[in-house]
């Protein structure tokens, strides 16, 4: 028999799974090869992965956009045509399940249930096909897996018990099960998966619904002992196994599944997996010699610092550390970014050095001065440019188009990313009123606007195309009766799932604007964390494509494993899912696939392991995935060339060949790097602090003041001030606590829907 019970690579039984990812390539986009995928697939091109792997209960009916503008029309949710047939179960699964859903009650279900155990080529276990066994007893007589059997790889994750689950295949290529639970209900749920799934084949396995399984039980079960808790764990238990047969096929198959290069975490230690894990360790231990010089620069001549999540670790180690001795160093998004920038210069700071692209730095400029703060100097790190490509999406002629199709439609609001520069926010808002969101609020935002503007008002939002599709999506599930009017309270309470369904004519997104980074989380990466990491946590930031987007929503639906959002809603989760394993008695190792920009784990490791050593805890351990694309892939037969010396980095970690932006990541696949936060360098920093404060350092450091827009208006005012005024309208609607749109805004709207009538009718 072969083994393939590990969840993480590191003591399979087939040594091919154990292959790490170990570097980062180039990938061509004009040579051989699968072309990326792009911004203006449509919706049901990109789920055409998700649909096979994932069996959503939605399907989207494909966009019918304006090809002038770039605007497209909203993706309406239809009910899910599977096959007949395609939700059956095998047929013992059938047979375990059938006496217990037959059953007139709960009581009856849980402790009154014959269950026969009938597998191929006959019965096995104590009982036989006309044993009367209960459910509870049905868990005591689970063989108890073996002491060797119960660990960290065999662990089902998202259960409220302790829960276990192990597999093999016979010489036939059928699968047998082990499993164990330290709670009698999770115990008898484990059996009856146990005696349902061993003998089937993996392909039987792989197609198991697991929501027909909890549909099924729940009926007659009812919550009392079929919580949500104890549903999602029954959820995850079946994902469990069916991640196990996936990998039971490929090995039969002949197919080699490589893992993702991870960082497990416990209190005191960090252990990377692979050469792309290493170079984000490396440098979470920073140089205190490089951690006081720059505590040292800042103290003396005032300097605050903001930087955004995806720096480097190298640089965020260094400015982590320095913050415990300098509190005016922070990292955080791109909002909060400014707004800490003005705290640091109300606490007496005359400098803020940026760290981020440009339209950071442009922000936080902008918003000191309306704060009032004109004379605090702000910096940005190189003298070139330090660009951002869904940015520059929105400066282009296409969204300039979508626009000026949203002002000629009368009541309309446009809903923009903070991820722009100024004269993006500036420019749009003269067209069509305009409200800057986050990652974080883009969904109240709109039902916010659609609430208060009424039946007629249209909603577009712009210009990240993922995340516009991401939202559709959202609501399209909740319209099509996968949520209740409390779910959709929940998000907004002025709505219901009526609302939503009439609402989704009236969203438009922008289809041609993406982020370089969050667009390799398409269908190739998703496919191996749909098949190697299917059953751990899975988090996604709102700009990835909608194949990992929709595999982390499953994941949180069905199962409550899967977060979507910002940055910092991301980390939120993290800390969140440390602290409910704290809370419980036994050990616990959590994984988590990380589906945004990898510079992120610096501030991971610091949660965790400070929520970790506050605990006194070293059972608990916490795994941060990170997914690549294949084409980052670098296996020691393409280290290196006949005849030719293998490549390394002077840290001596190993790259594919082809042109490096750092640690040999891509602009078009390979590591969630960002190519232009690398350009903000520690000795970048060092060097922009070193020079303030003297005539002749802050003469050089001309290039690196942002943006201003001198002399640029828009509508009679600067253009930075006009660029500040969509920011504004979001910081009321923060003030509502995220349930409201401003007066000022909501008479704007109304103003130039009458000035657009009036002139419609001359």
């Amino acid at each position: 028999m072969r083994s393939f019970t590990n969840t993480t690579g590191r003591t399979s039984a087939f040594p091919e799974r154990d292959t790490c990812l170990r570097g980062c390539s180039v990938r061509s986009t004009s040579g051989g090869g699968a072309a990326p995928r792009v911004a203006h697939q449509s919706s049901r091109e990109q789920l055409q992965f998700i649909s096979r792997r994932a069996r959503p209960a939605l399907q989207l009916v494909a966009a019918q956009g304006s090809a002038s503008s770039g605007a497209a029309a909203p993706q309406v949710a239809a009910p899910s045509t599977h096959a007949p047939g395609s939700e059956r179960l095998p047929a013992s699964l059938e047979a375990a399940l059938a006496p217990i859903t037959s059953a007139p009650d709960a009581k009856e279900a849980l402790r009154q249930v014959p269950v026969p155990v009938p597998v191929r080529g006959g019965e096995r276990g104590a009982g036989s096909s006309g044993s009367c066994v209960r459910l509870l007893e049905l868990g005591s007589g689970l063989a108890p897996l073996p002491p060797a059997g119960r660990t960290a790889a065999n662990r089902v994750m998202g259960c409220t018990a302790q829960v276990w689950l192990a597999a093999e295949t016979d010489g036939a290529g059928r699968m047998t099960f082990q499993g164990w639970s330290d709670a009698e209900i999770s115990r008898g749920l484990v059996a009856l998966l146990v005696r349902g799934l061993s003998g089937c084949s993996p392909q039987e396995v792989t197609q198991v619904s697991a929501s027909e399984v909890q549909q099924r039980l729940s009926r007659v079960l009812g919550r009392g002992v079929l919580p949500p808790g104890r549903a999602n764990g029954l959820a995850n238990m079946l994902e469990s196994a069916r991640k196990r047969a996936a990998l039971a096929a490929a090995a039969a198959a002949g197919r080699r599944l490589d893992v993702f290069p991870s960082l497990l975490i416990t209190a005191d230690a960090l252990t990377p997996q692979g050469a792309f894990a290493e170079a984000q360790a490396r440098y979470l231990a920073p140089d205190p010699g490089a951690v006081s010089a720059l505590v040292r620069v800042c103290r003396d001549k005032h300097i605050g610092v903001v930087a955004h999540f995806y720096m480097d670790p190298q640089v965020q180690g260094v400015l982590s550390a320095a913050a415990e001795q300098w509190p005016h160093i922070a990292i955080s998004d791109s909002l909060v970014m400014a707004d800490t920038a003005v705290r640091m210069a109300e606490a007496g700071c005359t400098t803020i050095c940026v760290l981020g692209v440009d339209f950071m730095s442009e922000n936080v400029r902008a918003i000191l001065d309306e704060a009032g703060h004109t004379g605090v100097k702000v910096y940005r790190l190189a003298e070139s440019d330090i660009g951002c490509s869904l940015a520059e999406a929105a400066e282009g002629e296409s969204y300039t188009r979508y626009l000026q199709e949203a002002a000629d439609t009368p009541n309309s609001v446009h809903v923009v990313y903070i991820n722009t520069s100024l004269r993006t926010k500036a420019r749009a808002h003269a067209l069509v009123p305009t409200i800057t969101c986050t990652s974080s609020n883009v969904v109240q935002t709109v039902l916010a606007a659609f609430a208060q503007l009424g039946p007629q008002a249209v909603v577009w939002y712009g210009p990240d195309t993922y995340m516009g599709a991401n939202l559709a999506q959202l609501f399209a599930d909740l319209a099509s009766g996968a949520a209740t009017d409390d779910d959709v309270r929940a998000l907004h309470p002025d709505h219901t799932v009526d609302s939503i369904r009439a609402l989704l004519p009236r969203l438009r997104y922008f289809t041609d604007g993406t982020c370089i980074v969050h667009h390799i989380f398409g269908g190739e990466v998703t496919e191996l964390v749909a098949a190697g990491y299917g059953d751990a946590y899975l988090a996604a930031h709102f700009e990835v494509p909608g194949e990992m987007f929709r595999l982390a929503m499953q994941a949180k639906r069905s199962r409550g494993m899967g977060v979507v959002g910002s940055t910092s809603n991301i980390l939120d989760f993290i800390a969140d899912k440390v602290r409910e394993a704290l809370a419980a008695p036994h050990p616990e190792r959590l994984q988590f696939v990380l589906g945004t920009e990898a510079g992120m784990i610096t501030s991971i490791v610091r949660k965790v392991q400070g929520l970790l050593r506050q605990s006194g805890r070293s059972d608990v351990e916490v795994e941060v995935v990170f997914p690549v694309a294949p084409s980052a892939v670098a296996t020691p037969q393409q280290l290196q060339q006949p005849g030719a010396a293998p490549l390394t980095l002077p840290t001596g970690l190993a790259l594919v060949p082809g042109p490096a932006s750092g640690e040999g990541c891509s602009l078009e696949g390979g590591c969630a790097a960002c190519p232009y936060m690398k350009m903000n360098t520690l000795a970048a920093l060092q060097s922009v602090c070193e020079r303030v404060g003297s005539p002749a350092g802050e003469a050089s450091l001309e290039r690196y003041r942002p943006r201003t827009y001198g002399g640029e208006t828009v509508g009679g005012r600067s253009l930075a001030a006009a660029g500040c005024v969509p920011i504004l309208h979001m910081r009321n609607f923060q003030r509502s606590k995220g349930r409201a749109l401003g007066q000022d805004l909501l008479d704007d709207i109304a103003s130039r829907h009458s000035t657009t009538a009036t002139t419609a009718t001359r």
